[in-house]
């Protein structure tokens, strides 16, 4: 067996391609986990094509007691669940119309065909359980140059789907090297305004995908200069503070994160994080998020002293803290983030020192003035340096509901 596809001969995919392979139907191992194991990258699951109809790769499946989750049918597709793994396996299948959103297809036999309907040449390899590989449009010789190319008539292959400009900046900033295919990107650059006819979600998706991409601030550069981000984000962008923020993560050992860097990108005030989120359609979370990180630039214009850098730690916590100075650290290239990047490695966040409890000492009654003592003697003692000392805490306290009205 080829050493590049160790998991070839190995449950639940050799399993089901047994099972599939016989009584005059064929599968085979197609798309990113063949690419993937050509590039030396990791693969995480596997799709099959089949010749065999849905209908037959059910009936195949349940004969063995498998699970089967018909995730789309009505293009060919079935999840095959073997042991707990879920493996994909798809008709074989021919467009027969599309209009730059989605396509309508009929099922066939032809692997070279149905290899023909994909986005890219190196997308469009398929292997046999035997290890064989099968090469209908080059994708081998890119893969070795690491180039990502439109199969057949770019053109063509971006009215099917606008979606797929986004896929080639995404691809090639995965596993592409040097610029973008020159005839892709020129094929991209002419067909760019059919990304509006996409859907938020949609765009969404791969733009995330993208913002997490190894070489994301390189491709990043040449779609910004070819007029791609303002179709995308509608607004200005910070390319260079993306890069810079790249490179702080890169250092800092710091997972790349895709809010943090369409902050990075795209956020100035508070007013942009909440055209993102509607844009881009983000999750509560993600907007969220984002709205605490422009919240943070708002304030932050250059780098915080230590007690303001512990009191931002101390009400935002470590996650949303450490994304905040990172994005102002790559917005403000001419300050010095280090001692506030460092802070949450050695300075243990504290407890909250007061409750309604202690107010009960003075015999106040609930209502609003308690949530306003318990603040103002929670300003005073962030103010103070966090104090440890009981005394001086029942100080601020003492002093905070006499202040209160």
């Amino acid at each position: 067996m080829d050493e590049r596809f160790p998991w070839l001969d190995k449950p639940p995919l050799s399993t089901l391609l047994a099972a599939l392979n016989q009584d005059g139907e064929e599968a085979r191992v197609v798309g990113g986990a063949v690419r993937n194991a050509l590039l030396g990258e990791a693969v995480a699951d596997w799709d099959i094509a089949t010749t065999a109809l849905p209908v037959e790769t059910q009936a195949r499946a349940r004969a063995r007691g498998w699970k089967v989750v018909p995730t789309g049918i009505e293009h060919g597709t079935v999840t095959v669940v073997i042991d707990g793994h879920p493996l994909e396996v798809t008709t074989l299948r021919e467009d027969i119309e599309t209009d730059g959103r989605r396509a309508v297809v009929h099922f066939g036999r032809d692997f070279r065909a149905d290899a023909f309907r994909r986005d890219f040449t190196i997308n469009a390899l398929s292997l046999t359980p035997d290890g064989r590989l099968h090469d209908y449009a080059s994708g081998l010789a890119d893969i070795a140059e690491r180039r990502v190319r439109f199969l057949g008539e770019a053109d063509q292959r971006i009215a099917e789907d606008y979606l797929r400009i986004l896929r080639l900046f995404r691809f090639h900033a995965r596993f592409g090297q040097g610029p973008l295919d020159k005839a892709s990107f020129t094929a991209a650059i002419r067909g760019r305004e059919g990304l509006r006819r996409l859907s938020a979600e949609r765009i969404r998706a791969e733009l995330l995908k993208l913002l997490t991409a190894p070489h994301a601030s390189e491709v990043l550069a040449e779609i910004e200069a070819a007029g791609f981000l303002g179709i995308l984000l509608g607004a200005i962008s910070r390319v260079e503070a993306f890069r810079r923020l790249a490179d702080l993560e890169a250092r800092g050992q710091t997972k790349p994160d895709a809010i943090r860097r369409l902050a990075a990108l795209s956020l100035f005030t508070r007013q942009d994080a909440e055209r993102l989120a509607a844009r881009l359609r983000l999750s509560n979370a993600e907007a969220k998020r984002l709205a605490t990180i422009a919240l943070l630039l708002e304030r932050v214009r250059h780098a915080p002293t230590l007690p303001k850098a512990r009191e931002w730690l101390y009400r935002l916590g470590p996650e949303l803290y450490r994304d905040g100075m990172l994005v102002a650290a790559a917005h403000h290239p001419d300050a010095d983030f280090a001692e506030a990047l460092a802070l949450p490695e050695h300075w243990s966040i504290p407890e909250p020192p007061f409750s309604g409890r202690d107010l009960a000492q003075f015999g106040i009654k609930p209502g609003p003035r308690i949530g306003r003592i318990l603040a103002r003697a929670e300003q005073a003692w962030i103010d103070g340096g966090f104090t440890e000392d009981g005394a001086q805490r029942q100080a601020l306290l003492d002093e905070a509901v006499r202040m209160t009205t």
